[in-house]
């Protein structure tokens, strides 16, 4: 494929292009930090429930907080696919620049959702600690790990206004 080739192909491509990779990002990113800090935490409560099983109800409280930056980046990419058309059927013809934008638009989600929901895993995993030595404290740790959320939520929201803010051209 020759230079002229290429770049006749990310004219008329690279803006669709662009915008997959950003739905991609989007979902796969914060997807692999919530595998991971779901992860950690079924690590650490897993020691818990085997000495004490009563437990496994609240630690899987704690376990499943991590799993919403998984589920906020699919969210951005159902809304980025939504507004290209790939999920009505009727795909828009993108230009790389609005391509580009919705790639850049999806970046919040997509770093912050994959490192907090490794940092909220790891706190998590410390609220089982305070499960396992005082339970009538569980909540006090399962708030430690929503104050990540903040961050998560945060780019959740960033990222929605800035593709909603992006003319589709």
């Amino acid at each position: 494929m020759d230079f002229t080739t290429f770049f006749e192909f990310l004219k008329q491509h690279g803006g669709l292009i662009m915008a997959l990779l950003g739905a991609a990002l989007a979902t796969a990113l914060p997807g692999i930090g919530s595998a991971k800090g779901v992860g950690i935490v079924g690590e650490a409560a897993s020691g818990l429930v085997i000495e004490d099983p009563d437990k496994f109800g609240k630690a899987l409280i704690l376990q499943v907080i991590p799993g919403t930056q998984g589920f906020y980046g699919f969210v951005t990419s159902l809304i980025i696919l939504s507004r290209i058309g790939v999920l009505g059927g009727g795909v828009e013809k993108l230009t790389l620049g609005t391509g580009f934008l919705i790639f850049m638009a999806s970046l919040p989600i997509a770093l912050a959702g994959w490192k907090s929901a490794i940092s909220q895993g790891k706190t998590a995993a410390a609220g089982i600690s305070i499960l396992a030595k005082k339970p009538e404290h569980m909540f006090k740790g399962v708030l430690f790990a929503a104050m990540v959320e903040t961050y998560a939520v945060i780019a959740l929201v960033t990222s929605i206004i800035m593709i909603f803010g992006i003319k589709i051209q």
